[in-house]
């Protein structure tokens, strides 16, 4: 029986991921592994990627939306690897045409391709029916990528090892974000390798270093969620991307509770009182010309969320 046979020719899975923000990154120094251990708490915000899968011949790919001509479209991208991981643990041979509509900023710090990745998971299980659980895509993401697992699992987590193992984070409410988005990406080895300049690989990591944080997320308050926002790799970031400091000092004098560059940038996520603060803020920081892009978004949101499935 063929594939088209088994999924049926005219189906189509439509999957939206969300991207995310690093409510406080900290790193330690690298390991034997090539990988710098980390606790770092993400959020997922309203910024979301949109995959499709529908029957193919192999797996193809075509991306669509904001910044698309830079993204790969051959079998490097992230999304077409976890087709060929999830058939590969299926047992089945990869079918598919993927469309992706792209919306997060691409090397901007906000996870865009795990999102991708994350929702070709969760797309290719429904088209072809492969039954897996979300635990078992959980493990597949993490062989994908650190973040994967994330925009897979979305609201607010902390994350530990490389990022990939998560233990949910308790929150009560929405908070509300301005993002200060520039179009030329950041390179996430060239910020880790200047942190390790800056920190002579003698940085220390501690994990119980964010029980402020995470007791604001709990209680839902954003003045101090604001004051505990925190990430090891920003000065690396700023050494790179002296612009950088434009969005955060603008910021700050425009009353933000908060603002810091997520992951590695150049996304600088910026923290409101309201809705109605995030639009003041966002007018303040466009006017000032210090980002090619300034958008609202609200977290924490779902992850990985099958839209239409026929």
């Amino acid at each position: 029986m063929s594939p088209l046979e088994v999924v049926g020719e005219d189906r189509v899975v439509h999957v939206r991921a969300p991207g995310k923000i690093n409510l406080s990154l900290r790193c330690g120094p690298v390991g034997e592994d090539g990988y710098h251990p980390l606790v770092t708490t993400f959020q997922a915000v309203s910024v979301y990627e949109e995959v499709s899968a529908r029957p193919g011949d192999g797996v193809s790919l075509t991306v669509s939306g904001a910044q698309a001509e830079l993204v790969p479209t051959g079998p490097e991208n992230l999304a077409a690897r976890a087709a060929v991981l999830l058939a590969e643990r299926a047992g089945i041979e990869p079918h598919v045409a993927l469309h992706v509509r792209k919306d997060v900023p691409v090397a901007g710090g906000m996870a865009g391709g795990s999102a991708d990745a994350a929702a070709a998971l969760v797309a290719c299980d429904a088209l072809w029916r492969t039954g897996f659980s979300r635990e078992e895509l959980t493990e597949l993401a993490g062989e994908l990528g650190a973040d994967v697992p994330f925009t897979l699992l979305g609201h607010t987590a902390v994350g530990q090892g490389r990022g990939h193992l998560l233990s949910p984070a308790l929150v009560h409410g929405q908070f509300h974000w301005v993002l200060a988005i520039r179009h030329e990406g950041q390179s996430t080895p060239a910020v880790y390798a200047r942190f390790d300049e800056r920190t002579g690989g003698r940085a220390r990591l501690d994990p119980e270093a964010d029980v402020a944080l995470l007791l604001a997320l709990r209680r839902g308050d954003p003045g101090a969620l604001g004051a505990a926002l925190h990430n090891d790799l920003q000065q690396a970031a700023l050494d790179l991307s002296p612009d950088l400091e434009g969005p955060l000092e603008v910021a700050s004098e425009a009353g933000a509770l908060g603002a810091v560059v997520s992951g590695s940038g150049p996304t600088v996520a910026v923290l409101a009182r309201s809705a109605q603060h995030a639009l003041e803020l966002s007018t303040t920081l466009a006017g000032a010309g210090v980002a090619d892009e300034v958008r609202t978004a609200t977290g924490p949101v779902a992850g990985a969320t099958l839209l239409t499935h026929r």
